[in-house]
């Protein structure tokens, strides 16, 4: 895995964003004990991100020579080429063959393409859309503020993370503006360089060195420009090309309403989850819930009695682990100390609560144990020794984040009992 730099305090990241016009900090709240919907999908015609407003230090561009050596590109240069729209994101389990691309490219009424790596990242229940990219393409599809704002790309290509400006009250950074990209132990960390907002639906960017460190499927997406055609026109014969299978989604619709409802999204998971999700493909419904592939369900999703708490439905590939860390528990004597009555549910197909932003729930890998005393932002009432015994057995906890959410544990690294 990558080094962690260090980073001077006082090298604020460079700030894309009208404080005034951020989304607010809207965190997930766990599925509801009853197993109710979670909340609505963001209201139309809404902009998270806000209008750009470029705040950052002058000598943004001296940030790729020393400290992200590692992750480091060529610079892209001043912006000389035209704006483009970003009208359609597709992405696809693999890479998407030079020759597909071209085919693409061909079609009328398709303006520009530009290829990226795109891949889910779990980082403290939010499973965010990075996307690994040439800084120089790329930028273009982004919107004047932040395509024009050279030190957003100077600072990508130096080594570092653009984040869109709705997630700054959100991302778990620590005291030098690091996040740690991952769940699991040695997972990577980078530094935020910048907050930009990007193409709809990608909440961050990385250069394209990044990309084999996160695991990601070089390639596997591409950005279209249709210009003055409708992008409705596109995706058949886009779909024609790539198979069902392919994710094609129509960016203008997401700006406005969220995801489309039409559109089949394929969601690529990198790290320790990748192992026991795979490809994961589902359609939004209302309610801010989903609806996986059924194929998916029935391989992935099972129901069994476990000590302690009883019948849990959850990913079948955390049983193993679960079962051996509450049998630990009980051997222990701290049985007690979990309350089944207060348990609020393994597997629920979801987005975080007002956002199209997906939960470890949705994948079956994560719990919530003893809500009541356990609730957001506390330090919680959980026995400290029933929280050692889930993190030996490859659980991270939610009390360890910034912001706490003690009744939670998600899958870290699978581990097999003896």
């Amino acid at each position: 895995m990558g080094l962690r730099h260090t980073f001077a305090a006082g090298g604020l990241a460079a700030v894309l964003a009208l404080a005034a016009c951020a989304e607010s900090p809207t965190e997930d709240p766990g599925p509801a004990a009853d197993g109710s919907a979670g909340s609505a999908q963001p209201g139309a015609d809404q902009d998270p991100d806000g209008p750009a407003d470029p705040a950052g230090p002058a000598d943004a561009a001296d940030t790729s020579t020393d400290p992200f050596a590692e992750y480091a590109v060529d610079r892209p240069g001043p912006l000389r080429e035209r704006l483009l729209s970003a009208d359609i994101l597709i992405s696809t389990e693999q890479t998407i063959p030079r020759e597909t691309v071209q085919r693409i490219r061909r079609l009328p009424g398709v303006t520009a393409v530009e290829p990226l790596s795109v891949a889910l990242v779990s980082v403290e229940d939010r499973v965010l859309s990075v996307a690994a990219v040439d800084a120089a393409g790329y930028r273009r599809f982004t919107g004047l503020a932040t395509a024009e704002e050279q030190a957003v790309w100077d600072r990508v290509a130096g080594g570092e993370i653009a984040v869109r400006p709705a997630l700054q009250a959100r991302l778990p950074l620590d005291e030098q503006d690091f996040v740690r990209l991952g769940s699991e132990d040695g997972s990577p960390s980078a530094h935020v360089g910048a907050w930009a907002p990007q193409v709809p639906t990608i909440d961050a960017v990385v250069n394209e060195r990044w990309a084999e460190e996160l695991g990601m499927e070089p390639g596997n997406a591409l950005v279209v420009s249709t210009t003055i055609t409708a992008p409705q026109a596109i995706r058949g014969p886009v779909k024609r090309i790539l198979g069902a299978n392919a994710s094609v989604q129509l960016l203008d619709i997401a700006t406005r309403l969220g995801l489309d409802p039409d559109a089949v999204q394929t969601a690529v998971v990198v790290g320790t989850v990748a192992d026991a999700v795979g490809t994961f493909s589902y359609r939004t419904l209302g309610g801010g819930r989903i609806a996986p592939d059924p194929a998916w369900v029935a391989s992935h999703i099972g129901t069994e009695a476990v000590p302690i708490l009883g019948t849990m439905t959850c990913n079948r590939a955390i049983f193993p682990q679960l079962r051996a860390a509450l049998e630990e528990v009980v051997a222990s004597g701290l049985a007690d100390e979990i309350h089944p009555e207060e348990y609020a549910g393994c597997y629920y197909p979801r987005f975080i609560a007002g956002t199209t932003t997906l939960s470890n729930h949705s994948f079956g890998l994560a719990f919530d144990i003893n809500v009541p005393g356990n609730q957001r932002g506390t330090a919680g009432e959980l026995h400290r020794g029933v929280v050692a015994i889930f993190k030996k057995w490859g659980f991270a906890w939610g009390g360890d984040w910034r912001w706490t959410d003690p009744m939670h544990f998600e899958l870290a690294r699978i581990v097999e009992p003896d």
